[in-house]
């Protein structure tokens, strides 16, 4: 786990491409914000969360597995991820700052980041 890293992960670089390329600027990883925020948008108090499918339990999603060894510890780590995503959400709402989460498995999709970005940002497509 230790070669896991935490920022500049390829789905993040991914939505980083997409937001620039749309003419939207943003910070990093800003550490005075809950959960320190993957991106984080000023202007439009909007901070972004790439959460991989595995370690943040994607719902649903395929990549969302639980190993076959040790499955009480991993349960154990998943469960306390997930309450301390829902905590840092939950602080930033209380912060009048809105907050979303883009999937690993949805970066894949160009497009799809894109209007998600612009959507949650409130800006025309036109960017």
């Amino acid at each position: 786990m230790s070669r896991v890293r935490s920022r500049d992960t390829q789905p993040e670089l991914r939505v980083r491409k997409v937001a620039h390329a749309a003419g939207l600027r943003f910070r990093l990883h800003r550490r005075d914000l809950p959960g320190t925020p993957d991106l984080v948008f000023p202007k439009h108090k909007l901070a972004v969360f790439v959460h991989g499918c595995f370690w943040h339990r994607h719902p649903g999603c395929k990549r969302a597995s639980m190993p076959a060894a040790r499955q009480e510890f991993w349960r154990d780590k998943f469960e306390k991820n997930v309450a301390r995503d829902r905590a840092a959400l939950k602080a930033l709402a209380a912060s009048a700052w809105s907050s979303i989460i883009i999937w690993e498995c949805q970066t894949n999709d160009a497009d799809a980041v894109r209007r998600i970005l612009l959507d949650s940002c409130g800006c025309s497509p036109n960017l």
